[in-house]
């Protein structure tokens, strides 16, 4: 009796969930149920290696943003467009801040993120290695990148992952203006001279394809979209992001009077969208991979900003130290 007892004690043991499967069970039980994970949370670390790629991918991003932009705040052609510009660059670095500050509660220190970027080991939106040519590449920026970023990060309001939604919350909010200003930018030279709709146009034609690319390559040669969206953390793939996005652009470019450089840009009445022509994915390759016409330049610049602050940020670790033995040597008294 004793034997056949201490066997069947043995053979539940070897059938019982383990400590590691039960969180396992809960964390995918919270996924199906919509329940936002929080960073008191358990999470498989490849949810979380994943989140952390995601959110500095996103983070550099925005930082890295601010360059092309902050290139015309000089020689923005009226005080009115210089005091936006400067807003608008500066609701960016505020982004990177939120953004930043999300990844940091997954356990990685902002400082080895922007390590990691320095050193090229991290990447950022590969749309930030073109040049801003002419003023109206502000209009093409706000236009079609931020329009892009929007279509790609509302869903993010509804990530899994509770800190990185509810910063999207208010970076979708400020990007929605973004999109607008370039808009109107644009509207303004469109309607303007002929020389103004000439480079109005010309902006376009440099931004549109690198637009496309900013939601990522076809889902069938994505290495992340299913299991991003299988934890919650995307909630649409690469290619309808993509077609959405064309299906709101065309009607705004004909508004604008601008022609999208794609000659296979055709309406299909029987699915009810536009379709579009090849994107070249070799030329985003070729940019992730740093052989961008700018990428060499954003980075470096990028680096010599962040050595150059290093005083700012040491005094700012003094002072927190300093505040911090004066509140200790007041407790003790």
């Amino acid at each position: 009796m004793h034997d056949d007892a201490l066997s069947e004690t043995r053979s539940e043991s070897r059938s019982a969930p383990t400590a590691e499967a039960e969180l396992e069970r809960r964390f995918e039980a919270m996924i199906a149920d919509e329940v936002r994970i929080e960073p008191r949370d358990w999470m498989p670390e490849g949810y979380r290696r994943t989140l952390v790629r995601q959110i500095a991918q996103h983070a550099h991003s925005e930082i890295i943003g601010m360059q092309p932009e902050g290139n015309w705040i000089t020689r923005a052609p009226s005080l009115r467009r210089k005091a936006i510009l400067i807003a608008k660059v500066q609701d960016e670095a505020g982004h990177g801040l939120y953004l930043y500050s999300a990844a940091e509660t997954l356990g990685i220190d902002r400082e080895d993120l922007l390590d990691l970027l320095h050193t090229g080991r991290q990447k950022y939106s590969s749309i930030f290695n073109y040049p801003t040519l002419t003023w109206a590449d502000m209009g093409a920026i706000g236009w079609l990148v931020d329009g892009a970023a929007i279509m790609n990060q509302v869903p993010l309001c509804r990530c899994s992952y509770g800190p990185y939604g509810r910063a999207m919350v208010r970076i979708c909010k400020e990007e929605s203006f973004h999109q607008r200003q370039g808009f109107e930018i644009l509207h303004t030279l469109s309607h303007g001279t002929p020389a103004q709709k000439a480079m109005a146009q010309d902006a376009v034609n440099r931004f549109w394809w690198p637009s496309l690319m900013m939601f990522g390559p076809p889902d069938a040669a994505s290495t992340h979209s299913a299991q991003s969206a299988a934890w919650g953390i995307k909630r649409f793939g690469n290619d309808e992001l993509r077609q959405r996005f064309v299906d709101m652009t065309v009607p705004q470019a004909q508004a604008l009077g601008l022609t999208l450089p794609d000659p296979d840009l055709r309406w299909d009445e029987r699915s009810g969208h536009w379709r579009f022509g090849a994107v070249d994915w070799d030329e985003l390759d070729r940019v992730i991979r740093g052989d961008g016409p700018c990428n060499a330049q954003r980075v470096e610049r990028r680096r010599t900003a962040h050595e150059d602050g290093a005083w700012v940020r040491d005094s700012a670790e003094a002072y927190a130290a300093k505040h911090a033995d004066t509140t200790r040597a007041t407790a003790a008294a």
